[in-house]
């Protein structure tokens, strides 16, 4: 049997993954067959709907590519449609209190753990009710519950937030908690940095999985270094950029492109 997304995580192997922000699932495919374990569909800042996020994880089926969605907000109608349609779980942007962070949990459960809207005799992730049995067992350990501490109320309580049993990973969003530490652009700053490794060690602390983006200071081989278990590595959009800018560059100056 394939391990889950989640087992991979817990397996002690950094799992590598890719942002999905252009909504193509013909770029997803790409991707998934690179050999990202998995990638973030990105509703919160990418252009697309549940219906996008559909097609591209039929377009990440048989490539070993896990689908995970980044939902708008906190709010329970957007974690379950996710859910619904097949994501082995949910990233959660700016959780900012235990409140917020039990709320959460419950919208992504079924009772008695939560109170997640059953309808698993239709919906997608269910095989639209083809293995409704397997799925219920397979959703109670498997889905993935991920918050991102982004601002100083979700750093305030992030030791609470890590203890609370159903949130499975804190995830460092390291621009939107530089911005709202009053240091915009500035995502090595030395209170973010401080920050950080409040998260880090609230996450170890609790026993629960770490996530993060690279940057300058904390590149990839620093993230593993330090036990990261998710390390958002690329971005479907950077890499095309990145690529397309390097060899219009190398074009111009008469340069053979890498």
């Amino acid at each position: 049997m394939t391990a889950s997304l989640k087992q991979q995580l817990r397996s002690g192997q950094p799992v590598i993954g890719c942002w999905i922000e252009l909504m193509s699932p013909l770029v997803a495919e790409i991707v998934a067959r690179a050999g990202y374990d998995c990638v973030v569909i990105d509703l919160e800042h990418g252009p697309g709907s549940t219906l996008d996020a559909i097609h591209i994880m039929q377009a990440l089926q048989g490539h070993g590519c896990a689908p995970l969605i980044r939902v708008t907000d906190s709010g329970q109608a957007g974690l379950k449609r996710a859910l619904d349609a097949g994501a082995a779980g949910c990233m959660v942007p700016s959780v900012d209190s235990l409140a917020e962070a039990r709320e959460i949990v419950m919208a992504c459960h079924f009772a008695p753990k939560g109170r997640r809207g059953m309808a698993t005799s239709v919906i997608r992730a269910s095989g639209y009710g083809t293995r409704e049995a397997d799925y219920l067992e397979a959703a109670a350990e498997e889905t993935l519950v991920i918050c991102q501490i982004e601002t100083p109320e979700g750093l305030s309580e992030v030791e609470a937030i890590a203890d609370l049993d159903g949130v499975d990973m804190l995830f460092l969003g390291p621009n939107d908690l530089a911005a709202s530490l009053g240091h915009r652009g500035q995502i090595d700053h030395p209170e973010v940095l401080a920050a950080s490794e409040r998260v880090e060690a609230a996450a170890r602390a609790a026993g629960k999985l770490l996530g993060a983006i690279p940057t300058p200071a904390r590149p990839v081989a620093a993230l593993k270094a330090a036990g990261y278990n998710l390390i958002m590595a690329d971005a479907d959009t950077l890499l095309l950029r990145e690529t397309a800018c390097r060899r219009v560059a190398a074009f111009r100056n008469s340069e053979e492109p890498d």
